[in-house]
């Protein structure tokens, strides 16, 4: 397939995995779609040939499942183009409302991050081993804009997506530059996605019952019924142009409202004059 990408894309059975992947191969790419139920493409399968779509079973937490994913794409397409690092999941709970029903939230850490990074070695891996030299690769790592600011309910998925935009940074200033691997932090606000909200729940100490937090759940509950946000077919088409830049950016921030850009461009005057200048400095 001259001048067209191999994909690889984990969560591919709903939201901006679904998205990308119909994206992708509507525009002649191939793709290695996986997910915990390959019966969910069913349709997708039936429809693009074998030399298009590759469909796997994979759980992100189980590392022999990543590596055979690898396997599998190497042996039908024999290089990835790009990573689309997207399978996750939230449990709502105040912080202190998990004290002692930590077990949901250990498991939602073993796929949002533990998975990902996982996902994440592989990939790297593959980019420098499989492909000719300097030929690298797109690594899109999937956060949210609760990766980048404290959601009320939402503390511990934030923490999840934080630590991903922590090691996604890190990775990128790690990597040989002539490898060719590029690395963006996708940062998405609020979308209409099929999984959207589908998650883990505990529930609020009643100390909570008038505090913040509790609007996120009538946020939440209220999204069953009349969906609301932005359109995840149109950030597929996005995302697919971010792999054909030539210096993709490291933070891709999506739909969403940059608050935490208002708040430092609000207080950027404090930060001046802080210079050493060589005075003398008594910290007693």
């Amino acid at each position: 397939m001259p001048n067209h990408k191999v994909w690889s894309i984990t969560g591919a059975s709903t939201g901006f995995g679904r998205a990308v992947t119909e994206i992708a191969l509507k525009n002649g790419d191939a793709v290695v779609a996986t997910l915990h139920k390959p019966k969910m493409l069913a349709g997708l399968s039936v429809q693009y040939p074998a030399d298009r779509l590759l469909v796997l079973k994979l759980d992100v937490q189980n590392e022999n499942e990543i590596t055979a994913a690898f396997t599998a794409a190497k042996e039908r397409f024999g290089q990835l183009n790009v990573m689309f690092n997207n399978a996750a999941y939230s449990v709502v709970s105040e912080v202190e409302s998990a004290a002692g029903k930590e077990m949901p939230i250990r498991a939602m850490f073993e796929v949002n991050f533990w998975g990902a990074t996982h996902v994440t070695q592989a990939a790297v891996k593959f980019f420098r081993e499989v492909k000719k030299p300097g030929v690298g690769g797109c690594l899109f790592q999937v956060s949210s804009m609760a990766g980048i600011e404290g959601i009320p309910a939402l503390g511990f998925y934030n923490a999840t997506k934080f630590a991903l935009e922590g090691i996604s940074e890190a990775l990128a200033k790690e990597l040989d530059p002539s490898w060719n691997i590029k690395v963006t932090t996708i940062e998405p606000g609020s979308f209409i996605t099929e999984g959207r909200f589908k998650q883990g729940n505990i529930d609020p100490l009643p100390v909570y019952a008038k505090a913040p937090a509790v609007s996120l759940r009538s946020i939440i509950s209220a999204f069953a019924e009349r969906p609301s946000g932005a359109n995840p077919l149109k950030a597929a088409e996005v995302f697919y142009r971010l792999a054909d830049l030539h210096k993709p950016p490291l933070h891709f921030p999506i739909e969403e409202d940059c608050r935490l850009l208002a708040d430092t461009d609000a207080f950027t005057s404090w930060s001046e004059g802080l210079e050493f200048t060589g005075d003398k400095v008594d910290l007693h």
